[in-house]
């Protein structure tokens, strides 16, 4: 990420990264492993639930004709889906609960590491770097990479077993009504295509604004006394507050326009539910 005045990073010295970056992440494979499987038994004891649904429908449309409901099967059908709801979610509290415990203790060692590193650095990195750079890259872009770890892996662990799963019993029920995602889908790929790159310079400017402004803070605290001894409080003062308002809009900016991605996938997932129930129905 550009902080500083630092362009951004050449597409060689970003795959660079990103392999150093899993490399590093490699030596917790086993607890990335555990994180998967407690999110495929979650997800997939969700999925069973619908399947359960539809069967207890069956059941009381089929005693509809004046048979009589079989009230006992439908009650049995309905406490196994609240077995398969239960456990579903306590899994899902376990896998939040274990990605909470994994992403903190790679933070805590991504960042003795990166303090380590920086302790064996000449002296002109300092020079040709801005300490609140510095300072920007050990605490938030590792708070990012927790955040991101915390929430976003298990999200893209739960969307990708989801949208298996539903496809496979979409195939199973209604191989026809599988056409309609054919088409929703990839609409919904090329729209949050297009909205990330819109947002991503967005975010990469949010960056370097947070990286100037941590640096100028930085060296008001240390020069606090030459500022002093010149009169110059209100000139720096005024200073701050134009930069900080310039990075409080670049940061209400990015996330602004990138929260409309959820939306967006939303609406295409409400449409094509919508589209499904209206076809289903007329089938």
């Amino acid at each position: 990420m550009s902080r500083g005045g630092v362009e951004p990073l050449a597409p060689e010295r970003r795959r660079h990264t990103i392999k150093r970056l899993m490399q590093f992440l490699g030596r917790y494979k086993w607890g990335f492993a555990v994180a998967l499987l407690l999110s495929i038994g979650s997800n997939l004891f969700a999925l069973i639930g619908p399947e359960l649904s539809g069967q207890a429908i069956d059941v009381i449309e089929a005693g509809a004709g004046g048979v009589g409901v079989d009230m006992e099967r439908v009650i049995s059908i309905c406490l196994k889906m609240l077995a398969f709801y239960a456990a579903s979610s306590v899994l899902g509290y376990i896998l939040a609960t274990w990605m909470l415990y994994l992403s903190k203790r790679i933070s805590v060692r991504l960042r003795e590491e990166v303090f380590d590193r920086l302790l064996s650095l000449p002296v002109s990195y300092y020079d040709k770097h801005a300490i609140g750079d510095i300072i920007s890259k050990i605490s938030y872009d590792i708070d990012t990479l927790n955040t991101g770890l915390s929430n976003d892996l298990v999200a893209i662990f739960s969307s990708v077993i989801t949208v298996g799963g539903s496809l496979i019993q979409m195939i199973r029920i209604s191989p026809k009504l599988v056409l309609i995602f054919a088409v929703t889908v990839p609409m919904s790929m090329v729209m949050t295509k297009k909205i990330t790159g819109l947002t991503r310079p967005m975010f990469r400017k949010r960056s370097k604004k947070l990286g100037e402004l941590n640096a100028m803070s930085e060296e008001l605290i240390t020069g606090q006394k030459t500022l002093k001894a010149y009169h110059q409080e209100e000139n720096t003062i005024a200073r701050f507050d134009v930069m900080n308002k310039v990075a409080v809009d670049a940061y209400y900016e990015a996330e602004y326009y990138g929260a409309m991605i959820g939306p967006c996938v939303n609406f295409m997932n409400n449409l094509s539910m919508t589209l499904v129930s209206v076809l289903g129905a007329l089938m």
